[in-house]
């Protein structure tokens, strides 16, 4: 809870700054979110509840206090005197204390176990909640990349085809040349719209998952050096999965509980043993109208067996059993997705970094190949769809290799999720490699310079 308040603390003041003080970075969204996010707060409240449940069950174990009270107007009449009423009156309290109650010891224990999955189930919450996080961030910048992308294109097809009019005009081009600049630039507006669409989806998105409207975001920082993951090997990652996930963890505590609920139900078969005493006093009138006034007091072992109860507490066993081995089944198919969901992002990251390698040289590659055809199509060697689509290849490429870089991010902070490691400590790092779009680029993406 104090966690929460401190997050609660830090979205407030995050909400206070200023209108465009500066752009929201990744480790602000996060805490923004978990002070908002329904599913963390849902999952609190299930662990609260669940350690109530302790309390519960430590009762079963403690002695009970009772008081009874009775009052009674009575009336009596007899040949032998007038008719007379006379009042009644019995008070009682009574104690009761388990000395072996064998299933109540059994429903303690499992209590105890209730409440650290509820612990668990927390702590899986606010790591989902870090990548879903990072996620919607990423996709937000994704989308800008795009977007910024598809205006450079058009900026530059734009000028592509002022020069087929200029050239055409002269007589040193044809309209070929100019329709088709035409044509690319009427695609590069029809994109450009559902590049904005996309991008205000994306921000709608982030603006739901941390409770308010989103402005700027920090974009990657030029030239950053991705990291593999460390350890690097595959097996390392999914040993951990199978021993730290957060599923397969509660999975093997919910097991463990199936199993006491085993033993629980046998205890049925077992006799219970309690203290008992209680103290009175009861004020009657007796037939013939003296008032009776007596106290009394008792102390004792209360010893009940269980001799028949027509087969149900065997069939509870039997039940019990059937759910055990549920739970062991449900732990097997826990580390079997842990096992996957690792393996997966561990191969996620690992092929991405080698796609933002090769995207990296074929972003250099592809701007060397548009150099070369607008110098080719100067000198009258190359047309003008050779340029066009040697912009579009390398305004692709760059695209294409942002949303790489943010996909290894992402796989990132998935792959510590599934293997149980996971912590707000990993969002700083990737946090770290943010920074400020630069002045008069919101979105900050690499504009090729007019040639």
């Amino acid at each position: 809870m104090d966690h929460r308040l401190h997050a609660l603390a830090a979205a407030v003041a995050l909400a206070c700054l200023p209108a465009g003080a500066s752009a929201m970075d990744l480790l602000q969204a996060y805490q923004a979110a978990l002070a908002v996010d329904p599913v963390v707060a849902s999952a609190e409240a299930q662990s609260g509840a669940t350690r109530e449940r302790i309390q519960q069950a430590r009762a079963g174990l403690l002695p009970s206090v009772g008081a009874n009270a009775a009052v009674s107007r009575q009336t009596v009449d007899t040949n032998l005197a007038a008719r007379r009423d006379f009042t009644a009156q019995n008070y009682n309290i009574s104690l009761s204390y388990p000395l072996l109650r064998l299933q109540n010891v059994e429903a303690y224990e499992q209590s105890l176990l209730a409440a650290s999955i509820g612990e668990t189930q927390t702590a899986q919450a606010r790591q989902d909640l870090v990548v879903r996080v990072a996620q919607a961030y990423f996709d937000v910048l994704a989308a800008q990349d795009n977007l910024a992308t598809i205006r450079s294109q058009k900026a530059a097809i734009t000028e592509q085809l002022a020069a087929a009019k200029r050239n055409f005009e002269v007589g040193t081009a044809t309209v070929t040349d100019q329709q088709e600049a035409q044509a690319r630039f009427d695609l590069s507006l029809a994109q450009e719209f559902a590049a904005q669409n996309d991008l205000d989806v994306r921000r709608a998105a982030l603006s739901q998952l941390i409770g308010r409207p989103v402005a700027e975001v920090q974009v990657l920082r030029p030239g950053v050096e991705l990291q593999g993951p460390q350890p690097a090997r595959e097996t390392d990652w999914t040993d951990s999965a199978r021993q730290n996930n957060l599923a397969v963890q509660q999975a093997e505590v919910a097991s463990e509980i199936a199993r006491r609920e085993i033993e629980r139900q046998r205890y049925g078969h077992y006799p219970t043993l309690d203290l008992v005493g209680s103290v009175g006093r009861a004020e009657n009138a007796a037939a013939n109208f003296i008032g009776v006034k007596s106290n009394t007091a008792a102390v004792g072992l209360q010893l009940s067996v269980p001799l028949y109860a027509g087969g149900a507490i065997d069939a509870r066993v039997r039940e019990a059993a059937q759910l055990r081995n549920k739970a062991l089944f449900d732990l097997d198919n826990a580390r079997r997705q842990a096992e996957q969901g690792t393996r997966s992002a561990f191969l996620g990251v690992n092929s991405g970094l080698a796609q933002v390698k090769a995207l990296e040289a074929a972003e250099r590659s592809s701007q060397l190949a548009l150099d070369s055809n607008l110098l080719g199509y100067q000198v009258g060697v190359r047309i003008n769809i050779d340029v066009l689509n040697a912009q579009q290849q390398l305004f692709t490429t760059r695209r294409d290799l942002a949303r790489a870089r943010y996909d290894v991010l992402v796989n990132g902070l998935r792959l510590k999720a599934t293997a149980g490691t996971l912590s707000e400590d990993d969002l700083r790092a990737v946090d770290a490699l943010l920074t400020a779009a630069p002045a008069g680029s919101a979105i900050g993406a690499p504009v090729v310079p007019a040639k």
